[in-house]
C-alpha cells in the first residue's frame, strides 16, 4: 500500500475541522433564527420573508466575489441555511418550560442565562459535542487565513454591533471621553485588532492609530463581552492587558463594566452568552485532548 504524502494527510485534516467548523457554524445559526422565530411569533411576522431571503443571497454574492468563491457555489450553502432555517420555524411552537420561556426568563433577570436551566444537555451528548469542538482549529491557526478577508466589510460589521451594544451608553453621554480618541482591541491569538473611537457622538470602527488597546485573547475576549467573566478577574489575572494610555483604557472598562446587561438587544445577548459558552469548551476540550495527546 501507497503511504499518503504527508502533506496530503495534513491537507484533509484541515478540511476536516473546516467541515466541523460549517456544522457548528450551521448550529449557531439555527440558535439565532430560533430567537428570531419568537420574536416573529409574537409580532406576528410571516415565516417566509422573500425579501429578507433574497438579500441575504444578494448579500453572500457579493462577498463570494471579493473573495474569489464561485457565486453559485455561495448561493447554494446560503440557500441551505435559509431552507435549514425557515423549516425549523414552521415546526410547532414547544410546550411552555424552561426552554421555551428563554426570552421571557432573559428580559426579566439580569445574570446571563445558564445552559443547565435553558437548554439541558445528556452527558453523552456534551462528551461528543467536546470531541467535535475538539477538532476546531483553535484561533491562532485561523490568524492566516482571517488576515486574507477584507477588513471593511468586517469593520461594518463591528461597527453596527458595537453600535447596538452601546446605544444606551451613547445616549447617556458615557463615551464622551472616547471623542477624537481611539482605543483598540486586540485579540492577540486570532490576529485580529479594531480601532474603536468617536468623532461627533457617531461610533467609529476602523483600523486607525490607538491611543490605547485592551488585549487578550479570542476566549477571554469573548467571555467579558458574553459576561462569562469579571473584567476585575481578567485583569488580575493578566488574561487582559492594557497597554498604551492606562488612563484611557482604564476609563474605558470602567465605563462597559457600567452598562447594563438587559440594556443590550436580546438576540445580541444570546449570541454573545452562547458564542462565549462555546468557545470557553472548545478551550477546554482542546486543552484535555493535548493532554490526552502528550500522555505516554
Amino acid at each position: 500500500m501507497r503511504r499518503r504524502p504527508l502533506l496530503l494527510s495534513a491537507a484533509r485534516l484541515a478540511i476536516d475541522q473546516i467541515d466541523d467548523g460549517l456544522l457548528l457554524l450551521l448550529a449557531a445559526r439555527r440558535g439565532v433564527v430560533a430567537v428570531a422565530a419568537r420574536s416573529k411569533q409574537r409580532g406576528g411576522v410571516p415565516v417566509h420573508d422573500p425579501e429578507r431571503e433574497a438579500r441575504v443571497l444578494a448579500r453572500g454574492a457579493r462577498l463570494a466575489r471579493r473573495l474569489g468563491l464561485a457565486p453559485g457555489s455561495a448561493r447554494a450553502v446560503l440557500a441551505l441555511a435559509i431552507e435549514d432555517g425557515r423549516g425549523l420555524q414552521q415546526r410547532p411552537a414547544p410546550a411552555p418550560g424552561p426552554t421555551a420561556s428563554l426570552s421571557r426568563d432573559e428580559a426579566t433577570q439580569a445574570e446571563p442565562m445558564n445552559d443547565a436551566t435553558s437548554h439541558p444537555v445528556p452527558d453523552a451528548d456534551r462528551s461528543g459535542i467536546d470531541r467535535w469542538l475538539a477538532l476546531l482549529p483553535p484561533p491562532r491557526r485561523l490568524a492566516p487565513l482571517l488576515a486574507l478577508l477584507p477588513t471593511a466589510p468586517r469593520n461594518r460589521v463591528f461597527a453596527r454591533v458595537l453600535g447596538r451594544a452601546l446605544a444606551p451608553a451613547a445616549a447617556s453621554g458615557a463615551l464622551a471621553f472616547l471623542e477624537g480618541r481611539r482605543i483598540g482591541v486586540d485579540a492577540v491569538d486570532l490576529g485580529l485588532s479594531v480601532a474603536i473611537g468617536m468623532r461627533e457622538g457617531r461610533l467609529l470602527v476602523d483600523d486607525g492609530p490607538v491611543e490605547a488597546s485592551v488585549r487578550g485573547s479570542t476566549c477571554d475576549l469573548l467571555a467579558l463581552a458574553g459576561r462569562l467573566e469579571d473584567a476585575d478577574a481578567l485583569f488580575f489575572h493578566r488574561r487582559l492587558q492594557v497597554t498604551g494610555d492606562t488612563e484611557l483604557g482604564l476609563t474605558a472598562r470602567n465605563v462597559l463594566d457600567g452598562l447594563s446587561w438587559e440594556d443590550l438587544p436580546l438576540p445580541l445577548r444570546v449570541v454573545l452568552n452562547r458564542t462565549a459558552r462555546m468557545a470557553r469548551r472548545a478551550r477546554a476540550a482542546h486543552q484535555v485532548r493535548q493532554g490526552v495527546m502528550a500522555a505516554p
